[in-house]
């Protein structure tokens, strides 16, 4: 399962969009709104009248926790009074103003290690929710090897790790389990000090919680605290990853989700995010990650595991300073899915010769497929050969292929052919060659 991590505002946003579906016995107000600087939110307030009338909390969402010990959540207990609209704004328009330091560890409420620093680019606002503590409960639910996990805890808010084999609930889910099981289950195991006037909210609310974290493709999802009174719901604090293997047959249900990066995290390049945004839509997987673009080894690598051990090798024999990338393209992808993967890759790696002279080296390698169709995907690739072979030989690049699986003899011969025609230098491999000999060669061959 491929997880990305999504905002708090997304998080909220489709829980609600399918609310009335997955808890139909509780309400949710839904009124939180996300914004860049204080003129964003400013402007919200002239539709949105709840930012006018009510007091409101307002923190960054930028994929960290620990905000509240990081000093990075404004409401309503700091003083003097409650947080209004033209706080909320002014503490934006300070907060974004600068760069944050941001600790992501705590012995207590003092902060161990070393701060991330970047500035805040994106706030979500919501109304305060006056409550007790007693009304804080703690759920969550993930994948782990072949099951789902769902956590529950009669006890929320920052702490709730500090104590979690004493304070947390765990049930286990098989992939098996119907509908009937799963509640059974839940039932079964509500935490002995969720207050008895709860019990019964809480177990309809972890069901349908838990359904729709299953149905609604998460891979994970946390609320920390929601708070419960009778048969209304407010979700405090929200952590979520989707599987966004799945995000082509989620396109309605999930909406418009970005999948923003981290703070403190360099941005993406423009290369990665077109990557994402292809593998965002189709059933297969493509992945890229840039380590260091001025680098000399290039990989085009079909499989997960095979581009561990792709990388892995290089290292070995290279040093990881001399690898460019890393990624895979699988799951059976398309002629044209594998052309523009192909094209990304030759795009980056032929904008500048290497800088001491050297051949850039290509490898295509992978395992035995079990389902690709070898000769369907090589045909994508020799597509891109075909638009980039001026620049390929510009720039100097060779190129080593092992492969094997369902047409890999047709696509072997392709490939060859295809370059020898374009005045490429290729060597070609089947699976009679170890998956990662051609690793050996390629850089043997340059000495």
């Amino acid at each position: 399962m491929a997880q990305k991590a999504i905002r708090e505002y997304d998080a909220k946003s489709i829980l609600a969009k399918h609310w009335d579906k997955y808890f139909p016995d509780f309400t949710y107000a839904y009124e939180t709104v996300m914004v860049q600087n204080g003129s964003e939110l400013a402007e919200a307030a002239k539709t949105k009248t709840w930012l006018n009338e009510k007091a409101l909390v307002a923190k960054p969402d930028m994929l960290f926790g620990k905000r509240g010990k990081n000093d990075l959540v404004l409401f309503k207990d700091q003083k003097p009074g409650d947080v209004s609209l033209a706080k909320a704004i002014s503490w934006i328009d300070e907060k974004s103003g600068t760069e944050q330091k941001v600790y992501f560890s705590f012995d207590g409420d003092t902060p161990t290690g070393e701060p991330s620093v970047d500035m805040l680019t994106h706030f979500v606002v919501e109304p305060f929710t006056p409550h007790t503590q007693e009304e804080e409960y703690y759920i969550s639910a993930t994948c782990v090897g072949d099951e789902d996990m769902l956590y529950m805890s009669a006890e929320g808010g920052m702490e709730v790790e500090e104590g979690w084999d004493e304070k947390v609930t765990e049930v286990a889910f098989s992939i098996t389990d119907t509908e009937e099981q799963i509640a059974n289950k839940i039932r079964a195991n509500i935490p002995a000090d969720v207050a008895d006037k709860d019990k019964e909210a809480f177990a309809n609310f972890a069901i349908g919680f838990f359904k729709a974290y299953r149905d609604l493709n998460f891979a994970y999802l946390e609320i920390n605290p929601f708070v419960l009174q009778v048969n209304k719901v407010e979700l405090l604090d929200m952590v979520a990853k989707l599987d966004d293997t799945a995000g082509f047959m989620m396109v309605n249900e999930w909406g418009d989700i970005e999948y923003p990066t981290a703070f403190g995290m360099e941005s993406k390049s423009p290369e990665v995010e077109a990557i994402e945004e292809a593998d965002s839509k189709t059933g297969a997987s493509l992945k890229l990650t840039l380590l260091k673009p001025e680098a000399r080894i290039w990989t085009m690598v079909a499989g997960g595991g095979a581009s561990v051990v792709y990388a892995d090798t290089i290292a070995d024999f290279a040093g990881i300073e001399d690898l460019a990338n890393y990624g895979e393209y699988s799951g059976g992808p398309t002629t044209g899915e594998t052309k523009f993967y192909a094209e990304t890759l030759l795009d980056l790696m032929t904008r500048e010769k290497d800088a001491q002279g050297r051949d850039k080296i290509l490898i295509i390698g992978g395992a035995i497929a079990n389902f690709t169709d070898v000769a369907k995907t090589f045909t994508g690739i020799i597509q891109a050969f075909e638009n980039y072979a001026d620049k390929m030989k510009e720039v100097g690049i060779k190129i080593y292929v092992r492969r094997g699986g369902p047409n890999y003899e047709k696509g072997l011969k392709d490939i060859k052919e295809a370059a020898d025609r374009l005045g490429l230098y290729i060597e070609v491999y089947g699976p009679e060659t170890h998956v990662t000999d051609i690793v050996r060669m390629a850089l043997e061959a340059r000495r």
